[in-house]
């Protein structure tokens, strides 16, 4: 496939590596010095765009990338609140999307895991629960988008949890109400990203913890998301790539 990279920082380098090494072509590169490049005559070329670029500039490329009749793989968070907005376009324009708050592997089988334990311990209200985010300092968006997804798996399947809000340790205090769901935000430097889940009790604590060692994850996710984007029209998220179901177990 023939693959533009919309945000070519680290993240942006590592996906170009993968990308190549599984036999793909890098034909467009975008950075913050050359963003007028991004138009419809440079994306037409492409086969599919990969998007790790900024929150305030995920619309317009996604946008663009529709515009072009191009493919595209979102990888950066903070833009959620306009979703609905952009499958509805996804979808009556008859473009294609697919969008993640977190590529790996690894943290894909955390989601679905995280899901199946938090019904397991609905049944125990002796238990309180809390997610835990740790990440770089240079992390625009917090909570991490990844933190979110783990906390709406949480809100869905506990019946005692309406609501997630945030706490940036040494920005904000939250004091939560017993339906709230802290997610608790720690910036510390050159930390990929660890993402922990807390139910705790007055005799014992549970903890349910991802922790990535590097970007590496995150970028291979992007370019198999890629490869099963190819050749389809519809709006997806990574959960209808990777497709687990409770009967697999």
């Amino acid at each position: 496939m023939n693959i533009a990279l919309i945000g070519y920082g680290k993240m942006g380098r590592i996906i170009e590596q993968f990308a190549v090494d599984r036999g793909h072509h890098i034909v467009l590169k975008i950075d913050a010095d050359n963003r007028d490049e991004l138009n419809t005559d440079n994306l037409r070329k492409a086969d599919v765009a990969i998007d790790f670029s900024t929150p305030d500039s995920a619309i317009n490329n996604i946008y663009t990338c529709f515009d072009a009749g191009t493919p595209i793989i979102v990888g950066t968070t903070g833009w959620y609140g306009q979703l609905q907005r952009v499958k509805d376009d996804c979808l009556n324009g008859k473009k294609s999307l697919l969008y993640a708050s977190n590529f790996s592997v690894g943290v894909n089988v955390f989601f679905f895991v995280n899901k199946v334990l938090a019904k397991i311990m609905d049944r125990y209200p002796q238990y309180d629960v809390q997610v835990e985010e740790i990440h770089h300092t240079k992390k625009l968006d917090s909570p991490s988008g990844t933190a979110m997804t783990i906390a709406e798996g949480i809100v869905e399947n506990v019946e005692r949890k309406n609501e997630w809000v945030n706490e940036v340790v040494g920005q904000t205090e939250i004091i939560t109400k017993p339906d709230q769901l802290l997610i608790e935000s720690h910036r510390i430097e050159e930390v990929p990203g660890t993402h922990t889940v807390i139910y705790s009790s007055e005799v014992d604590d549970i903890e349910f913890k991802h922790t990535a060692h590097n970007r590496a994850g995150f970028a291979l996710g992007a370019v198999l998301a890629a490869e099963w984007l190819n050749g389809k029209t519809g709006f997806y998220s990574v959960k209808d790539m990777f497709d687990f179901n409770i009967s697999d177990i």
